[in-house]
């Protein structure tokens, strides 16, 4: 390490201690193992807070030695812990930036991912923790795809984007309620194109075909109802806005029909995947270069 980078280091470590330490956690020079065990049995009374300042000590008072990057990475946690997020977030961040190469540097997004996912509001607030997570995790699934922390981060990816379409239908709904219909067009126009993986996605499809009715766009709104059939041809939203078009005078598919297709649609791919199943297994018993067992 560098001796700028010590000299900053040290720097932004006394800025994190100053803001949260307690005055009785002033440490006087102790030996890196003394201040490590220090840390370590406070973390083991789940005294996270304490712990936390313990193991910054440990980097504090000796930038140089083995125990430092742990002793950064078990701060941050600690401060994780104690659910003081923000300190947690600088923690971490403060490791990516001075050891960008370490191996614990997909950890440290994946911390920071969840620091922010643990501070996501309901729907009717502001999401930006929300995409903030979202942000950290993507970093652990562009840049490390194969570690341990890839599952995970997929799967709140998954739930967030749930979470920030939920809150687009609510304030889409509002407007919806207001006559306030190309403000609301807009808002299920973004789950439909942007989070089309979401539950939300089928209600979203469905307020369209109302909210281009309200205005008029008949042809908007037939195509509307038509992908949700496509893509939703069991669910209600799909018999509910047959019955809004049928009541206008617009006509569909009746949702039996759909659901027909529906089910044609998947037994004609179920039999192309076993056939794909079936050919990949033969491809991958045949030896490399056609070079076949020769017969006795």
């Amino acid at each position: 390490m560098s001796l700028f980078k010590n000299i900053a280091l040290s720097c932004l470590t006394l800025a994190l201690l100053s803001g949260c330490q307690e005055p009785e956690e002033i440490y006087v020079d102790r030996s890196v193992e003394d201040l490590y065990s220090i840390a370590r049995t406070r973390l083991n009374e789940r005294n996270y807070s304490k712990a936390a300042t313990a193991f910054a000590e440990v980097e504090r008072q000796h930038p140089y030695s083995n125990w430092a990057l742990k002793a950064q990475i078990m701060s941050a946690y600690c401060f994780y812990e104690a659910k003081k997020y923000d300190e947690a977030i600088d923690g971490f961040k403060i490791f990516i930036q001075l050891h960008p190469g370490h191996a614990d540097v997909a950890y440290a997004y994946y911390m920071i991912g969840l620091c922010f996912y643990e501070q996501i509001p309901i729907v009717e607030r502001d999401q930006q923790p929300s995409e903030k997570s979202m942000e950290a995790f993507d970093e652990v699934l562009n840049r490390f795809p194969t570690s341990v922390y890839a599952k995970d981060a997929r799967f709140k990816i998954d739930l967030i984007k749930d979470h920030i379409a939920g809150k687009e239908m609510d304030v889409g709904r509002y407007y919806l309620s207001k006559g306030s219909y190309i403000s609301a067009i807009n808002r299920f126009k973004n789950v439909v194109e942007n989070y089309q993986s979401t539950a939300q996605t089928e209600e979203a499809l469905y307020r369209l075909v109302e909210s281009y009715l309200s205005v008029g766009l008949k042809d908007q709104a037939t195509a509307s109802a038509a992908v949700l059939g496509h893509n939703h041809p069991y669910g209600q939203w799909y018999k509910n806005a047959y019955a809004l078009l049928q009541s206008t005078s617009i006509t569909i598919p009746e949702p039996s029909a759909v659901e027909k297709q529906a089910k044609d649609r998947n037994h004609s791919q179920e039999e192309a995947n076993k056939q794909a199943i079936e050919n990949t297994e033969d491809l991958a018993k045949t030896p490399p270069n056609n070079d076949l067992p020769t017969a006795p």
